[in-house]
């Protein structure tokens, strides 16, 4: 039995007070108002001919910012509910990983796209608030596969890499290789999978049966489980839209993911029955699976998939991910070493990166005459340096998008990984993993309750 101190009186409280104070000069250097959120937005108005002030961005974004909000943090926290005795960290953690997380996207997401060469500064509005809310959803994705294993100073130093590595791959994927993914399939879910399984994989306990009795779920965590579930099928069509060209792009990106989420649930619901001894439900499957079609759609989701295609796209993915957490997941961690707590692998990394070759290959075939010459250049954005690429060429740069996207989160998470691996962090032993009370105050009354129906002698 390892022995290790969960004492992080002194860690947490420099780290967060630190980096936050951090944050404060960085923003007061860096961060200002866009046009659109400056009080010379009148002027900006009459400069450029804005008739209403409806035109402003905040007007068209904010719904779907509203959408992609509640999802980062009451989807995925609450997805992250089903350990029996892990809720506040599941909830808790995530809460303070997006916090944090956000912010420094603002930042990094910042020097990267929106920095004004004149004045040095960053100029944000609402699509940046949306942009570090996407950022920060690959570093809670690599969370999961590390639930209940490290503590929060672990948690905020895998954001701090996590971001930026985020937008250093972004960066490469959409500014450099011009590659589209409005909803992220390669630029969050492929890099976020893929960076905490790395990281799962360097920090391998090979003594985590002693906390085997914690690793499962009770009654009513998978039901809170599922209220996170929920949250994130029904916005998910704002999350893969929400950032795409106004107009036919937006519209045709919610059409798609609807339709590949209903798809995968009806799936994965098949694939759970058949594989379960007399055709009972795994609650593990539904709570997952049957997200895999909004993940695999995120690239294709703004080109012209068709409605059956996003169909089939979540039928697939449906299956595939229910297959994974039957099959793969237990062959990953007997063979490869590879312990994901959350099935990351099954959800984000593979769905993420089917994805990316989804629209690799829909945006190869795409013709002038299902999108029209117009419709072609403001899908793909065919303009400036680009005005000349091929739907050919651009297929096989969505391609390479793909395998940047994994290269950097198989690389950087191992990187990572091994920086969270000395043994300074406050992370809890091998029998004390899955545990709310190793960096929770935890009621008393709680831990020692009787099982729901319990009769007392």
């Amino acid at each position: 039995m390892s022995i290790r101190s969960t004492n992080v009186r002194v860690s947490l409280p420099a780290v967060c007070f630190v980096w936050q104070i951090a944050m404060i000069v960085l923003f007061g250097v860096f961060i200002r108002y866009n046009e659109e959120a400056d009080t010379h937005w009148q002027e900006f108005r009459r400069e450029n001919n804005i008739s209403s002030d409806i035109e402003n961005d905040f007007y068209f974004r904010y719904p779907s910012f509203q959408d992609v909000h509640v999802m980062i943090f009451v989807g995925f926290g609450f997805l992250m509910t089903f350990l029996k005795r892990y809720s506040f960290g599941a909830v808790g953690f995530n809460f303070l990983v997006a916090a944090f997380g956000i912010q420094w996207a603002l930042l990094m997401q910042g020097w990267f796209h929106t920095l004004d060469p004149a004045t040095g500064k960053i100029l944000i509005g609402v699509e940046n608030l949306i942009n570090a809310d996407f950022c920060v959803a690959g570093c809670l994705i690599a969370y999961g596969a590390l639930l209940g294993k490290v503590s929060p100073v672990q948690l905020l130093v895998l954001t701090l890499f996590g971001v930026t590595l985020f937008a250093v791959e972004e960066y490469i994927i959409l500014d450099l290789l011009h590659a589209r993914d409005a909803g992220g399939s390669m630029v969050i879910h492929a890099f976020g999978g893929y960076y905490g399984l790395a990281i799962s994989w360097v920090l391998y306990r090979p003594n985590l049966n002693l906390s085997k009795r914690l690793n499962g779920s009770v009654y009513h965590s998978d039901v809170f489980a599922m209220i996170g579930t929920l949250f994130l099928w029904m916005f998910w069509p704002s999350f893969n839209s929400a950032i795409t060209d106004h107009g036919d792009g937006q519209h045709r990106a919610a059409i798609n993911t609807y339709l590949a989420l209903a798809s995968s649930v009806l799936t994965a619901v098949g694939i759970s029955s058949v594989t379960q001894k007399k055709g009972k439900l795994d609650m593990v499957h539904i709570q997952n699976a049957t997200l895999a079609g909004g993940v695999a759609m995120g690239t294709a989701a703004e080109f012209m998939i068709t409605p059956y295609g996003s169909l089939i796209v979540g039928f697939c993915c449906g299956m595939i991910s229910t297959f994974g957490y039957v099959f793969v997941t237990p062959l990953l961690e007997k063979y490869l070493k590879l312990q994901d707590t959350c099935g990351v692998h099954n959800l984000h990394a593979v769905p993420g990166m089917l994805g990316g070759f989804i629209g690799a290959i829909v945006a190869a075939s795409a013709t002038e005459e299902v999108y029209s010459r117009e419709g072609l250049i403001n899908t793909f954005d065919f303009e400036g340096d680009f005005a000349d690429r091929t739907v050919g060429t651009q297929g096989g740069f969505q391609a390479a998008a793909c395998c940047v996207a994994i290269a950097f989160g198989i690389v950087g998470g191992g990187c990572v990984g091994l920086v969270l691996k000395i043994p300074i962090w406050g992370d809890p032993a091998d029998d004390n993993c899955y545990d709310d009370e190793a960096y929770w105050e935890v009621r008393e009354c709680f831990l020692n309750s009787p099982p729901v129906g319990a009769v007392a002698l």
